[in-house]
C-alpha cells in the first residue's frame, strides 16, 4: 500500500480492458478500485463480443441445419427447421448476464473496490467519480483509463434504435426485417450480415471504398466475398456514400457515388445497421486538469508502455488502455494493454508487441489474421532491405476440412525471405479463429517458417493447413 493515498490504483471504466488491469494489478499486490458508470464488462459483455458470438452461434446452427445439399453430402437427412427469434435473443442476453456476473464477482473475491458512477481525472494522481450520492475524490499512486469507445454514427444518419440502430441495438435481436441494409463491410457488417441471412433476412450492404472488406488481405477478401456474400441473399454497393438515413417504415436512405458526390439512388429497407466503425469514448475525463491532450482523431496519446504521453513525454502516474488509445480496438488486445501497464506501474518494465495479437471475424467460416499483409510487409522490407515472401495453402486439401465437408478456405503466410521470419498470418476456413493462435505466438517469439516447417501436427487436424503453409515458404 502506498504511504498517502486511498488506493495504488484507480481504473476508470470496467470492460475487459480494465477488468484484466485489476485481476493482475491485486496478484501484484496493490490496492485498487476501478469505477464504472454504466455495466460491469463494458462493450464487449454487454453490446460487442459476447452477445454477438452468441447469436452468431445460435444463427449458424440453423444455417447449417437448413443447407440440405451439405447434409446430404454426410449422408443426413433432416425436415422442416424453425426457430424463436425471441429464445435467440434470450440466448445472448442470458450470456451477457452470467459472464456480468462472472466479473462482477471476480472483482470482489479479490477485494477490488467498485465505485459506480463516473470518474474523471481530477488532478494529479486524483480521481472524482459522481454517483448517486453526488462526488466524492479518491487518491492514488496510479492512474489507469479505460473508456472504451462507442459506434460511429456519419453525418446525415439518423438513428431511432428501432428501424436505424448501431451494433449496441442489433445485439439485441429485438425484429428480424425482411430487408435490412448494413452500411460498412467491415467485421461488425460481415458478422451481422452473417446473422440476418442465416435467419431468413434479405440484405444490402454498402461500402465508401472501392472494395468490399478493406480491412482484410485482398486476396483473403475475395473468397470472402465468394463465401459470404455473393453466395448468400446480399446485393453490394461499393464506392458509395449512405449520406442520408432517414428512420421509418420504410427506412430511406439516400445513395450518393464516392467519387463524382453525386446521388445514384434511393433505398427503400425496411431497417439499418450503421456498422460504421467505432470512435473513443474520451469526453469529459478530466485529462485537461492535468494538461493532457487528445490527438487529432480524440485518441488518448500513450507510448508502448501504456504511460499517457503529455507533451510527448510521460505524464506521472497516468496511464491509459483499450480502444480509446486507438492502437488496436480488440477486446483481448485492452486486457494485455492492461497487464503491460500495471507491470510498468510497478516497476517492471514491459512493452506491447501489437504485431503478435491476432484479430477474427466469426462468420461461418471464420476469418483471422495477426502481423502484417503482404503489402504492410513489403513496405517495411524496403525500410529495412529484405525481400518478402509468401506461401498459401487450401483447405480443399486438408483430410480434415474433407471429412466435415468444409472446404473452402485458404491460409496464407508472409515471411522475410533472408530470415524465413513469420511477418503476418491470413486465414479463411472453418476454425480460422482458433487455428490463429498458432501463428501469433510464432510472431510474438519472432520464429522463422524454416524451424516451423520442421514442427509436427496432429493428424488429421485443421492445424495441418498452417503446416503445410510453413512448408511450402521453406
Amino acid at each position: 500500500m502506498s504511504q498517502g493515498f486511498d488506493y495504488d490504483l484507480i481504473i476508470i471504466g470496467a470492460g475487459v480492458g480494465g477488468h484484466g488491469a485489476a485481476l493482475h494489478a491485486v496478484k501484484c499486490g496493490l490496492k485498487t478500485a476501478i469505477v464504472e458508470a454504466k455495466e460491469m464488462g463494458g462493450t464487449c459483455v454487454n453490446r460487442g463480443c459476447i452477445p454477438s458470438k452468441a447469436l452468431l452461434a445460435a444463427s449458424g446452427r440453423v444455417r447449417e441445419l437448413r443447407d440440405r445439399a451439405h447434409l446430404q453430402e454426410l449422408g443426413i437427412q433432416v425436415g422442416a427447421v424453425s426457430f424463436e427469434r425471441g429464445a435467440i435473443a434470450a440466448h445472448a442476453a442470458d450470456l451477457v448476464s452470467k459472464i456480468q456476473g462472472d466479473l462482477t464477482n471476480s472483482l470482489t473475491r479479490l477485494k477490488v473496490d467498485i465505485l459506480r458512477g463516473w470518474g474523471k481525472v481530477a488532478g494529479p494522481q486524483q480521481v472524482s467519480v459522481l454517483g448517486e450520492d453526488g462526488e466524492k475524490t479518491y487518491t492514488a499512486k496510479d492512474i489507469l483509463l479505460c473508456p472504451g469507445s462507442v459506434p460511429f454514427v456519419p453525418r446525415g444518419v439518423e438513428i431511432d434504435h428501432k428501424t436505424v440502430f448501431t451494433s449496441d441495438d442489433a445485439i439485441k435481436l429485438e425484429t428480424l426485417p425482411q430487408w435490412i441494409a448494413i452500411i460498412g463491410s467491415g467485421y461488425i457488417g460481415l458478422e451481422f450480415a452473417d446473422v440476418y441471412t442465416a435467419l431468413g433476412c434479405e440484405v444490402t450492404m454498402i461500402e465508401a471504398l472501392d472494395d468490399l472488406m478493406p480491412g482484410f488481405d485482398p486476396e483473403i477478401a475475395k473468397i470472402a466475398e465468394r463465401v459470404l456474400i455473393k453466395a448468400r441473399d446480399i446485393e453490394t454497393y461499393t464506392a458509395v456514400f449512405a449520406t442520408k438515413v432517414k428512420p421509418g417504415a420504410p427506412v430511406e436512405i439516400e445513395l450518393t457515388d464516392a467519387k463524382t458526390k453525386e446521388v445514384i439512388d434511393t433505398l427503400e429497407v425496411d431497417a439499418c445497421l450503421v456498422a460504421t466503425g467505432r470512435v473513443p469514448a474520451t469526453q469529459n475525463l478530466g485529462l485537461e486538469n492535468v494538461g493532457v491532450s487528445l490527438d487529432q482523431r480524440n485518441f488518448i496519446p500513450v507510448n508502448d508502455q501504456m504511460a499517457v504521453l503529455k507533451d510527448g513525454e510521460p505524464a506521472p502516474h497516468l496511464w491509459a488502455v483499450g480502444d480509446a488509445t486507438g492502437k488496436m480496438m480488440l477486446a483481448h488486445a485492452a486486457s494485455g494493454q492492461g497487464v503491460v501497464a500495471v507491470e510498468n506501474i510497478c516497476g517492471r518494465e514491459k512493452t506491447i508487441d501489437y504485431r503478435s495479437i491476432p484479430a477474427a471475424a466469426f462468420t461461418h467460416p471464420e476469418i483471422s489474421y495477426v502481423g502484417l499483409t503482404e503489402a504492410q510487409a513489403k513496405t517495411l522490407g524496403e525500410t529495412e532491405g529484405f525481400s518478402v515472401g509468401a506461401a498459401k495453402t487450401y483447405f480443399k486439401g486438408n483430410s480434415k476440412a474433407l471429412a466435415e465437408k468444409e472446404t473452402d478456405g485458404i491460409a496464407k503466410v508472409i515471411y522475410r525471405q533472408d530470415t524465413g521470419e513469420l511477418l503476418g498470418v491470413h486465414i479463411i476456413g472453418i476454425h480460422a479463429s482458433d487455428l490463429i493462435q498458432e501463428a501469433a505466438n510464432a510472431i510474438a517469439e519472432r520464429r522463422s517458417a524454416r524451424d516451423l516447417a520442421f514442427q509436427i501436427h496432429a493428424h488429421p487436424t485443421l492445424s495441418e493447413v498452417l503446416d503445410e503453409a510453413y512448408k511450402r515458404a521453406v
